[in-house]
């Protein structure tokens, strides 16, 4: 069997490949630009991939086409799945390996906004602290999540991880599901009631700008946002421009539209202000969650080549 990985620097150096190699033969290319993906792709069996798109311009034909896209992660929107069928190339996604690990730095983004870490360790970190001649500092003033209403847009293994969470802090938790059950609300109803929201919900057609100026507008002054789903499930100017007017009291983010996200994005402006936390899409990436990931991806393929259908999202 002939692997390739495509885009090996996403996955960490610190994450071991090797196993791997027990399949067949191995080339790993720490990052692959859209106009080497057809070359290096042509007559391997298996292409394994995270970030990398992958259309009708990238696939060979016939022969040289892979017989099997793993995407290193559980949302697949880099893979136009109609091109892989003309192609007979199939794609297997992983799912739940990172649940533990979105939710934790979900937590963790919500928490060091409304408590304002990062002003209150880098008073101590530059000195201020030390020289001010009192034993606390209590501004900027912070408040306790107990008694607040926390949103949560997505509510799937992710998303109900947080919610367990965010009820044992004392929370009271509005759950906006795809698929509503008799416990959850519409989004209407976690846009105007929530005083944390935290969107968890994958990319669809239907979810792409499903928060935009309209949904911002109902939410109350103040707002704590934090996307961990994908940037395009919200408008990302309409987000900036709410964080700048005040309407968003702080906002949270781990996923762009673009990524990485240029200087033109909406979202570079305000990158340093003091109630904004971008982090580089990493939540994800915890080592158990990528060595899990890697551990189904092999299971992925086993299956794929024995004939079964495990983890197929092309079928």
């Amino acid at each position: 069997m002939k692997i390739v990985v495509l885009d090996a620097a996403t996955l960490g150096s610190d994450l071991s490949l090797a196993p791997l190699d027990a399949l067949g033969e191995v080339t790993v290319w720490e990052n692959t630009a859209p106009h080497e993906i057809r070359g290096r792709i042509e007559g391997k069996d298996v292409v394994i991939l995270n970030k990398i798109k992958i259309g009708e311009e990238q696939l060979p034909d016939g022969e040289g086409a892979p017989k099997l896209i793993c995407v290193a992660a559980t949302g697949f929107d880099n893979i136009d799945l109609d091109a892989c069928r003309r192609h007979g190339v199939g794609v297997a996604n992983v799912r739940g390996y990172s649940s533990n690990s979105v939710a934790q730095v979900t937590v963790g983004l919500v928490l060091d906004l409304i408590c304002h870490l990062p002003d209150y360790c880098s008073f101590v970190a530059d000195g201020s602290y030390s020289h001010s001649g009192c034993a606390n500092r209590l501004t900027p003033t912070y408040h306790e999540v107990a008694g607040l209403t926390w949103g949560i847009v997505g509510a799937g293994k992710i998303g109900s991880r947080v919610a367990d969470v965010a009820r044992a802090f004392g929370c009271r938790v509005l759950t906006c599901r795809r698929h509503p059950d008799g416990e959850s609300v519409d989004l209407d109803t976690v846009c105007r009631e929530a005083d944390i929201i935290t969107v968890h919900t994958p990319l669809t057609p239907e979810t792409r700008g499903m928060i935009g100026k309209r949904e911002i507008a109902m939410m109350k002054d103040g707002v704590i946002l934090v996307n961990m789903a994908r940037g395009a499930v919200t408008d990302e100017a309409a987000v900036a421009e709410a964080v700048k007017s005040g309407k968003i009291g702080a906002l949270g983010c781990d996923v762009y539209s673009m990524e990485p996200f240029p200087e033109n994005h909406p979202y570079y402006a305000i990158r340093d202000r003091e109630n904004v936390l971008l982090t580089p899409h990493m939540s994800w990436g915890a080592y158990e969650a990528r060595a899990r990931c890697l551990s189904e991806m092999i299971l992925n393929m086993k299956a794929f080549f024995a004939g079964e259908e495990r983890n197929r999202v092309d079928i």
